[in-house]
């Protein structure tokens, strides 16, 4: 790629990522939320894949750390799920233990738990896409007649 589109694509991919993380935190008060947030903050890993490359990309995120958040946001929201069965006098899964609306000088918390599992699920859905995304630029499959040959960095297995 050029050099306008990489420049170009620095200053989007750091607003895109901040843009990601708000919608992630603010989704229990705006519409957005988990799943909205992680797939805005993968496209900010792919837009930098498509514009620097692979090998640019994985000293961005590699995909062992992305592999990591994947199942830290996985075990952050079975962690609250199982919290709320534990912590709850009701002993319910997934229960609201944490107490909503009465902290109104910091709204963020204002929903209890609902802030912590949008941030396991913009984890797990953010992660996720960016392992996807990095497999499918990794390896070509090419179908040539009834026979499938699997093309790994440029050789053929």
């Amino acid at each position: 790629m050029s050099l306008i589109v990489k420049t170009v694509t620095h200053l989007l991919a750091a607003f895109i990522l901040l843009f990601g993380v708000y919608i992630v935190l603010y989704g229990h008060l705006t519409p957005g939320g988990g799943f909205a947030g992680g797939v805005i903050t993968a496209c900010a890993f792919i837009l930098l894949t498509l514009a620097e490359g692979r090998a640019a990309a994985r000293q961005t995120v590699s995909n062992a750390v992305s592999s990591a958040l994947d199942c830290v946001g996985a075990l952050l929201f079975l962690g609250m799920a199982l919290a709320g069965l534990y912590l709850s006098r009701e002993h319910v899964f997934f229960k609201n233990f944490i107490e909503t609306g009465r902290t109104a000088w910091f709204r963020l918390w204002s929903s209890g738990i609902i802030l912590i599992c949008n941030l396991g699920i913009g984890l797990k859905v953010g992660m996720s896409l960016v392992l996807v995304f990095s497999v499918l630029a990794t390896i070509r499959v090419a179908m040539h007649g009834e026979s499938r040959r699997v093309f790994r960095k440029g050789r053929e297995e």
